[in-house]
């Protein structure tokens, strides 16, 4: 079933981005730089991408940061991959805004960057962006949440646990949407941190795993015991907030909501621990940039945005069994059967 929906969804979406099958017989070289190469996602992105390079015939480089952060691993990196005569880069970058210097000496270099899932600040840097629009999925588990919690919303207390200091634009686009969402006025939307809305608590980061997760939340539960709600910037993060208030007996008193949509993320709604997940499909984002990178090394032709959008979209669902009036979701089983495309 998995393998269906991909399929199709790499038809469909190929045809926006106006791709060809391979003519050429010399060989192409690309690399892909993630975050990490423990996170889930960044594992299934590598998963895509590698089997789209392996179908294509394009000689693929992996790379990854130590930990979600590691900027200084992903400019070398990017310099490795300068120096091998790469013809393109995909990236997550760690961060959007500090390697922006980096990705114009590839280009300058006659490299295509590809950004993926999270787009460099500014975002006209990367030559394109294949990701989830981020917003949105910030947006629907904000709305998802205020209509769960219906006229409690309005004395939630709601604590944010985001990926890190330096706010990537990741980060930051989903912070904003659930704002948005759940009727919170987001001040700057280019910054995390400057609302004055009183039911927030406070924001602290967690890398993007469960261990940060859970040392985030028990910091936000030192501010406030009450907290009501949680807000995470991937399900890692909220595995690991939901064991903190596990461990406090409190786990049946906040509602978790996150982004992603991985396997385990999905089983994690199924389970309970989780409320609602955005789902995104990082193994569509890695296959879509080597055929856009093997696409330019034949053609020069770089890719195009979806209509109406600076980035392409590569799609999102909200993930529940538990289904708010007026907002758009899918089930658990639907969920269950599209992770990871």
């Amino acid at each position: 079933m998995r393998k269906t929906i991909v399929s199709a969804a790499l038809g469909a979406l190929a045809l926006g981005v106006a791709f060809s099958a391979p003519a050429s017989a010399a060989e192409v070289s690309a690399c892909l730089i993630t975050k990490t190469d423990t996170n889930p996602f960044f594992v299934k992105m590598k998963e895509g991408a590698t089997a789209k390079a392996a179908e294509l015939g394009v000689d693929l480089k992996a790379y990854a940061g130590k930990v979600d952060g590691d900027h200084d691993s992903q400019v070398a990196a990017i310099e490795s991959c300068i120096a091998s005569g790469a013809k393109g880069i995909l990236i997550a970058a760690s961060d959007t805004k500090a390697i922006v210097d980096q990705v114009k000496k590839a280009q300058e270099a006659g490299l295509l960057v590809i950004a993926l899932d999270t787009p460099l600040d500014p975002a006209t840097a990367a030559d394109a962006t294949f990701a989830t629009d981020n917003l949105l999925a910030g947006k629907l588990i904000g709305q998802w949440a205020a209509a769960t919690l219906g006229d409690k919303a309005k004395d939630a207390k709601i604590g944010f646990l985001d990926l890190t200091p330096s706010q990537p634009t990741v980060d930051v686009l989903r912070d904003q949407g659930f704002m948005i969402g759940f009727g919170i006025d987001p001040k700057d939307p280019n910054k995390i941190g400057d609302e004055d809305d009183p039911r927030i608590v406070g924001h602290d980061v967690t890398n993007g795993n469960e261990e940060g997760g859970r040392k985030a939340m028990e910091n936000l539960l030192q501010k406030d015991p009450d907290i009501s709600v949680i807000h995470t910037i991937n399900e890692p993060a909220a595995v690991g907030a939901y064991q903190a208030l596990k461990a406090i007996g409190k786990e049946g008193d906040v509602l978790i909501v996150s982004v992603d949509g991985g396997c385990p993320g999905v089983q994690a709604v199924a389970d309970g621990q989780i409320g609602a997940t955005s789902q995104q499909y990082p193994l569509l984002m890695a296959a879509l940039g080597v055929e856009a990178i093997k696409k330019f090394a034949e053609t020069g032709e770089k890719p195009k945005p979806t209509e109406g959008k600076d980035f392409f979209d590569t799609g999102v669902a909200l993930v529940t069994d538990k289904p708010a009036e007026g907002v758009q979701s899918i089930s658990v089983k639907d969920g269950t059967d599209k992770c990871w495309g």
